[in-house]
């Protein structure tokens, strides 16, 4: 294996900035009206438009249409996804199963904001905390406010201040959550990074950092700081860090730490729940979060998201907790269609569960297969994460990386998001730009498979891969 400062110097001897310049130019070239509806919409949108993940440089392909594994853009393209709405869209864009019940609703004069609660709420939520094993829950819109939410509940239980989570861990822009997110090569800060400007730093000395899969490190950590914790967040399958499964010996020395220094073991699995199976990854580890945060899959392609876990602790944001905790529910909080999307799409996937996340798990293995096969025939080697584990199966995320050293194993975020180790600039922008102009879109090197793509689109892959290969080989 190459040490760091070998992996350092063949880091630099890379200059991808004539491939990128290339790539940029042939895109713009291919979309104009794309390019020109994206200097439209920058004199009103920051950047043009709301969320910084999806404005790709130079400009990003603006969708009209989406329909199972494609999207189509303002050109016309016809675009073969993976991105998959944050991989929320579990069965694909727009499902028949969903949007039929969305459409139903509404001509019955159903579904938009009331103001009021209903049967529904009641109902979607028995499913939730049936297939979690949750005793209550508790909606809201978005997976950053469930992670809030839960730090606080966590925080507010145990009447502690610290938070520890795991460096490369993304749980949101909240501000417990906004640090150790991004790796600084320089200076040896590795995850410990505070990532916004405005955090007010006695939030962020709050927040220990640990590392994903070490659990002597978090046994350490616990000796020093275990009776000042409030709550361990982690996620089972860890997300922007890499599509890394968590090892079972790490979990279940989290669960005894938590529990031996009365800590609350914070689930996020806003990336995980409903990806495996119809319900918690904890399931697979035998393992039972005080709370858990669910969020993407559960929406059916509506913003729900949802605080799961003891009545003990969920209690604090009730009544019967003298609602200490201000859980208390923005305007749309439980909105109607998105809990129609949601009931419908997470009663859908339990009446499929044994069709649908065998064969996903069969799709994610064979993508990463396809996708390395194809550019070693070009003479690159490329690594695709999101394997399975002792307790998790083969995922249908993966993240496509090229590292410096063939050898060198990437199992933590310290290895997938570290420069020195993986050409980030290869795997991030040049691959996206590069898969664009073949009509695949990728984000983090891949993303996610769907119940909507098939043998066909996974060999259509490939063969984009192998043409983008082609257009690396120059640069490498």
């Amino acid at each position: 294996m190459l040490n760091v400062a070998t992996q350092e110097r063949r880091a630099a001897q890379r200059d991808h900035t004539r491939l990128l310049e290339s790539l940029a130019k042939a895109y713009a070239e291919r979309s104009p009206r794309s390019a020109a509806l994206n200097q439209r919409a920058k004199k009103t949108l920051v950047d043009g438009g709301s969320h910084a993940l999806r404005l790709i440089e130079p400009f990003p392909p603006r969708i009209v249409r989406g329909r199972g594994a494609w999207v189509e853009d303002e050109d016309g393209h016809r675009i073969l996804d993976f991105w998959q709405g944050h991989h929320a869209n579990l069965l694909g864009h727009n499902p028949a199963c969903v949007t039929h019940v969305l459409t139903r609703a509404f001509q019955e004069g159903y579904g938009l904001q009331s103001g009021f609660t209903d049967r529904l709420q009641v109902e979607t939520a028995e499913i939730l905390c049936r297939q979690t094993g949750s005793e209550r829950a508790r909606f809201t819109t978005s997976g950053t406010l469930a992670t809030m939410y839960a730090v606080l509940l966590a925080r507010a239980f145990t009447h502690r201040q610290l938070v520890m989570k795991v460096g490369g861990g993304w749980h949101g822009a909240q501000p417990w959550g906004l640090k150790g997110v991004s790796y600084a090569q320089e200076g040896d800060i590795g995850f410990e990074c505070v990532e916004s400007a405005g955090l007010p730093p006695s939030v962020t000395d709050e927040v220990v950092v640990t590392r994903f899969n070490d659990p002597e490190m978090l046994e350490d950590q616990f000796r020093r700081h275990g009776d000042e914790l409030a709550c361990l967040l982690v996620e089972p399958f860890v997300g922007v860090g890499g599509y890394l499964p968590a090892t079972r010996e790490y979990l279940e020395t989290a669960r005894a730490l938590t529990e031996r220094y009365e800590a609350l073991l914070v689930f996020d699995e806003v990336v995980s729940g409903f990806r495996f199976r119809a319900g918690d990854a904890a399931a697979f580890y035998g393992i039972r979060p005080d709370l858990a945060t669910f969020a993407k899959v559960i929406g059916g392609g509506m913003p729900v998201a949802a605080v799961c876990g003891r009545a003990a602790v969920m209690a604090l944001a009730g009544r019967e907790g003298g609602a200490n905790v201000k859980f208390s529910g923005g305007t749309y909080s439980g909105h109607p269609a998105s809990l129609l999307a949601a009931k419908a799409m997470m009663e859908y996937l339990v009446l499929h569960e044994d069709e649908i996340y065998p064969r996903l798990s069969e799709l994610g293995e064979r993508a990463r297969r396809t996708v390395e096969e194809a550019f070693a025939s070009e003479g690159i080697h490329a690594r695709c994460t999101g394997r399975g584990n002792e307790a998790l199966p083969p995922s249908s995320l993966s993240m496509v990386l090229f590292p410096y050293d063939e050898a060198h194993a990437l199992e933590t975020p310290e290895d997938v998001r570290n420069p020195a180790v993986c050409d980030l600039v290869l795997g991030e922008t040049a691959l996206q730009l590069g898969l664009l102009l073949e009509d695949v879109h990728v984000v983090h090197g891949l993303g996610s498979l769907t119940a909507a793509h098939t043998e066909k689109e996974i060999a259509l892959l490939g063969e984009a891969c192998r043409r983008v290969a082609r257009r690396f080989r120059a640069s490498l």
